[in-house]
C-alpha cells in the first residue's frame, strides 16, 4: 500500500501553465508528450484551467521542451504559495482576457457594417470593377483582422500541422481561411470563377473570428468563478502571526513561524499554524474546514489548526505544523490535485476529441465534393459556404470543457462542506456506490466510551478490580481502553507497573500486574483459555442487549469481574443513515464488538444488516465478499484498523477526526464527524456526475447534430444552408453555455430529511 521512502523524497509534482492549448483534442497530444519524458510517473490537463499536474522525477525543463515539441507553449508556475499561485493564474488570466477583447473588438468593427451590409442594402458579388475595388480594400482590412484577432488560429493550426495532427485551431484557420481566400479569388481573378459564385464572404471572416474571441473570453470569465473554493479557502490562512521569542511579542509572516513556536492568539482572530494549546481556555469556529457550525471549546492539551478563528478567549498554543505542512495547506493541495484529475467518463470524452477534428475535416471535404457534383448553382460558392460550416460548427471546445469543469466545481462545493475527496475517479465512483459499509466504533458512535458496569465475580472488589484493569490496559490506545483507564483517573485510583504485555488481535489482551497474571476481553478469548464464566454470560448477554459491551477480566485464570462500556451512538447517525437509505444505499454496519451490543446499537439505528466480532483482517474480506455480489462498496471508518479496508472498498471514506492512516487510506475524507457529511458526499457526487453528463450529452450533441445542418441536409427540403457566422456564433457560445451549466452546481444544497 504505501510507498518507500527514497521514492518519496525523489517524487514531485510540478504544475506547468499551458498556452496554445484550444480544445480537447490537444489534452490527449500534451498528456501523451509529457508521459513519454522519461522520469514521469503521470501527467493530467486541466482544460478548463489550462494547467497539468505532472507527477514523478523529471526536470522542469525536460517537462517544458516535450509539451513545446508538440506544438503548444508551457511554463512552469513558479510561486509556492497557494496565495501568490492563484495571483499569478489570474494575473495571466486577466492578461489574456483583455487581449481576446481587443481583439474581438477589432474584428467585430469590421464584421458587423459588413453584415448590416449584406442584409439591408445589397447583395457581396463582385460585377463591376468599382466593385472589384472597393471588396479588395475590404479584403487587405479582413487580412489585418485575420493578422491581428486571428493570428492565435492560425499559428496553433501550423504548430499541429507540424506534428501530424490537427485541433480546433486547425478548423477554424481552415474555415476562416478557406473563406477569405475564395473571396480574394472573386475579387482578383472574377473571370475564373462562374459568374452566380461571384459572391465574397468578407463578414463571414471577420464575424466568425470576432465571435469566437467574444465566446473565449466570456468562457475565460466564467470559468473564473469555479475557483472560488480554493480562493475561499486560502483566503482562511492568516498573513501574520504573533509570536513569542526570548520573552518578546513578535508579529512576523506566517512564513516565518518555526515548529516549536509559542504563538498568542486573541479573540477574532484567524489561528495561523497547527498546534497544541498550552495555556488558556476558549472556543474555535472551524465551520470553514469543517462544515460544522458550533464553536469547538478547546482547553489545554486540545489540538487546534490554521485558518479556523479564536471566537471568545485569547490563549497560547505551541505550533506542531507550519507552513506547507498545516492541515489547511494540504487540504488546499488536496482540493487542486482533485480539480486537475479526470474521472474515466472525462477520459472517454479525451479519446472521442482526438478522433473528432480529423473526421470533421474530412465531412467538410465530402459536403464540399457533394455540393460540387450534385448541388445547383452556383454550386462552387455552395460548396465553400458547407465546407466552411461545418469547420466552424463542429470545433469541439464545449467537449473539453464539459468534464473539468463540473469537477473543479463540484470538488469545490464539496470542500466548502468540509467533504476532500481525493481524485475525479473517486468522485465518479461515489455516485455509484450501492452499499455503504459503516464502522461502529467511532463513525456511528462518539468513538469515547465510558465505563456503565463493573460486576464483580470473586473476592476482589471493584476498586481493585479497576485498578487492575486500569493498570493493565494502560499501554494501549483503543477507545475501550482509554475509557477503562479514565473511570480509574476520575475516582483517584493510581495504576501500577505492567510487565509481559501481550496484545492479541481481536480477541483481548494479557500481562503480569504485581505477580498477578492478567487477561482481559472477550468471550471467545477466556472459554479458549477455559476459564469458567457460570452465570454470567447471562448477565453479559443483558449488558450487551442494553448496546454496552462487556468485556470479562481474569486473574490469575479465574474470572474476576465483567467490566461493562458503553459508546454512545451520535446524535445525527440516525438521521445520516436514514438519508442513505432513501438514496437507494445499502447499509451495513461491521464491529469487532460482540453480536449482542452489535445488534442493539443496530437496531437503535436503523440498521438491519451487520457483522459483529469481526477482527481487523477480517473487515477487508467483508467489502470482498459484497463485491462479489455485485455491490459498488463505499467503507467508511476512522481506525488505522480501517485502513486495508478503507483501501480496497470501491471508494474509501474517512471520518476526518480518526487517524492520518485511515485519512491517507481513504479516497473520501469528512472532516466533521458527522455521518451527514458521508449522505453529502454521495449527493455532491451524484449532482457532479449529472452536470458532467448534461455538458457532455449537450456537447455531443451540438457537435453532432449541428454538422448536418452545417453541410446542408435542409437545403433541399426548405431552401435552408446555414451561414458560417451562424455556425461561428454558436460554437463559440456553446463553451459558454457548458461553463454556466458547470457553475449552476456552485449552488446545489445536499437535502436533509
Amino acid at each position: 500500500m504505501g510507498v518507500k521512502t527514497e521514492d518519496v523524497r525523489s517524487r514531485s509534482i510540478e504544475e506547468l501553465i499551458i498556452e496554445g492549448a484550444g480544445c480537447a483534442s490537444c489534452v490527449g497530444k500534451i498528456e501523451s508528450a509529457l508521459k513519454s519524458v522519461s522520469g514521469v510517473e503521470n501527467a493530467e490537463m486541466n482544460f478548463a484551467q489550462r494547467t497539468v499536474s505532472v507527477t514523478g522525477t523529471a526536470n522542469p525543463s525536460a517537462l517544458v521542451k516535450a509539451v513545446e515539441k508538440a506544438g503548444y507553449s508551457a511554463k512552469v508556475a513558479t510561486s509556492q504559495s497557494g496565495d501568490d499561485a492563484l495571483a499569478e493564474k489570474e494575473q495571466a488570466d486577466w492578461a489574456y482576457y483583455k487581449r481576446l477583447m481587443r481583439e474581438m473588438t477589432v474584428a467585430l468593427s469590421l464584421g458587423v457594417p459588413l453584415m448590416i451590409y449584406s442584409l439591408f442594402v445589397g447583395e457581396m458579388t463582385v460585377t463591376t470593377t468599382s466593385e472589384r475595388v472597393t471588396w479588395l480594400v475590404v479584403g487587405i482590412l479582413t487580412l489585418g483582422v485575420l493578422y491581428f484577432s486571428g493570428k492565435h488560429f492560425f499559428v496553433g493550426a501550423w504548430q499541429s500541422l507540424k506534428n501530424h495532427s490537427a485541433n480546433m485551431d486547425t478548423l477554424i484557420a481552415l474555415g476562416t481561411g478557406t473563406a477569405w481566400l475564395y473571396s480574394m479569388v472573386v475579387v482578383i481573378v472574377p473571370h475564373l470563377v462562374p459568374e452566380m459564385a461571384r459572391h465574397v464572404y468578407f463578414e463571414a471572416t471577420a464575424m466568425i473570428i470576432g465571435l469566437i474571441n467574444l465566446g473565449l473570453a466570456l468562457e475565460l470569465k466564467a470559468r473564473g468563478r469555479t475557483s472560488e473554493a480554493i480562493k475561499r479557502l486560502i483566503g482562511l490562512q492568516a498573513k501574520t502571526a504573533r509570536v513569542i521569542r526570548d520573552d518578546k511579542q513578535l508579529d512576523i509572516a506566517i512564513e516565518k513561524v518555526l515548529q516549536g513556536d509559542l504563538v498568542r492568539v486573541r479573540p477574532g482572530e484567524k489561528i495561523p499554524v497547527d498546534g497544541e494549546v498550552t495555556e488558556g481556555n476558549t472556543t474555535v469556529d472551524e465551520s470553514m474546514l469543517t462544515g460544522e457550525p458550533m464553536p469547538v471549546e478547546k482547553a489545554a492539551g486540545d489540538k487546534i489548526v490554521a485558518g479556523t478563528i479564536n471566537k471568545s478567549g485569547s490563549f497560547l498554543f505551541q505550533a506542531t505544523r507550519v507552513g506547507k505542512d498545516t492541515a489547511l495547506a494540504q487540504i488546499i493541495n488536496m482540493v487542486k490535485r482533485a480539480q486537475n484529475s479526470k474521472p474515466p467518463i472525462g477520459r472517454l470524452a479525451d479519446i472521442i476529441s482526438a478522433y473528432f477534428v480529423p473526421v470533421v475535416m474530412i465531412i467538410a471535404v465530402i459536403s464540399a465534393l457533394a455540393w460540387l457534383n450534385f448541388g445547383p448553382e452556383p454550386a462552387l460558392a455552395f460548396a465553400v459556404v458547407s465546407a466552411t460550416t461545418v469547420l466552424i460548427i463542429a470545433c469541439p471546445c464545449a467537449l473539453g470543457l464539459a468534464t473539468p469543469m463540473s469537477v473543479m466545481v463540484g470538488v469545490g462545493k464539496a470542500a466548502e462542506a468540509g467533504i476532500l475527496i481525493r481524485n475525479g475517479e473517486a468522485l465518479q465512483t461515489a455516485s455509484k456506490v450501492s452499499a455503504m459499509i459503516l464502522d461502529k466504533t467511532g463513525t456511528i458512535t462518539l468513538g469515547s466510551p465510558k465505563v456503565t458496569d463493573v460486576l464483580v465475580a470473586s473476592e476482589y472488589d471493584e476498586q481493585t478490580v479497576l485498578q487492575l484493569a486500569a493498570t493493565l490496559e494502560s499501554g494501549s490506545e483503543h477507545p475501550l481502553a482509554q475509557a477503562i483507564v479514565e473511570s480509574a483517573r476520575e475516582r483517584g485510583i493510581e495504576t501500577t507497573k505492567v510487565s509481559n504485555f501481550n496484545a492479541i488481535a481481536g480477541h483481548g489482551v494479557e500481562a503480569k500486574v504485581d505477580g498477578k497474571s492478567l487477561l482481559f476481553g472477550n468471550e471467545k478469548l477466556l472459554r479458549e483459555r477455559q476459564i469458567e464464566l457460570g452465570n454470567f454470560i447471562e448477565k453479559a448477554q443483558e449488558l450487551a442487549a442494553e448496546a454496552k459491551t462487556p468485556m470479562y477480566f481474569a486473574v490469575n485464570n479465574e474470572l474476576a469481574a465483567i467490566i461493562a462500556v458503553a459508546d454512545p451512538i451520535k446524535d445525527d447517525s440516525v438521521a445520516a443513515i436514514k438519508r442513505l437509505k432513501d438514496n437507494g444505499v445499502r447499509v451495513v454496519m461491521l464491529t469487532g464488538d460482540n453480536r449482542a451490543t452489535a445488534k442493539a446499537v443496530a437496531e437503535k439505528v436503523g440498521v438491519k444488516e451487520f457483522f459483529a466480532e469481526v477482527l481487523p483482517e477480517e473487515k477487508s474480506k467483508k467489502v470482498q465478499e459484497l463485491q462479489m455480489e455485485g455491490e459498488v462498496v463505499g467503507m467508511t471508518g476512522d481506525g488505522i484498523n480501517d485502513a486495508p479496508a478503507l483501501a480496497i472498498a470501491n471508494v474509501g471514506f474517512a471520518i476526518g477526526t480518526g487517524t492520518d492512516v485511515a485519512i491517507e487510506s481513504a479516497d473520501i475524507t469528512l472532516m466533521r464527524g458527522s455521518l451527514h457529511g458521508l449522505a453529502d458526499a454521495v449527493a455532491v457526487s451524484k449532482a457532479t456526475l449529472r452536470n458532467i453528463k448534461q455538458n457532455l450529452f449537450g456537447a455531443f450533441i451540438y457537435n453532432v447534430a449541428g454538422i448536418p445542418f452545417a453541410a446542408g441536409v435542409l437545403y433541399p427540403f426548405l431552401g435552408i444552408l446555414l451561414s458560417p457566422v451562424i455556425a461561428g456564433a454558436a460554437m463559440a457560445f456553446s463553451s459558454l453555455t457548458v461553463v454556466s451549466n458547470a457553475n449552476r452546481l456552485r449552488f446545489f444544497k445536499a437535502k436533509k430529511h
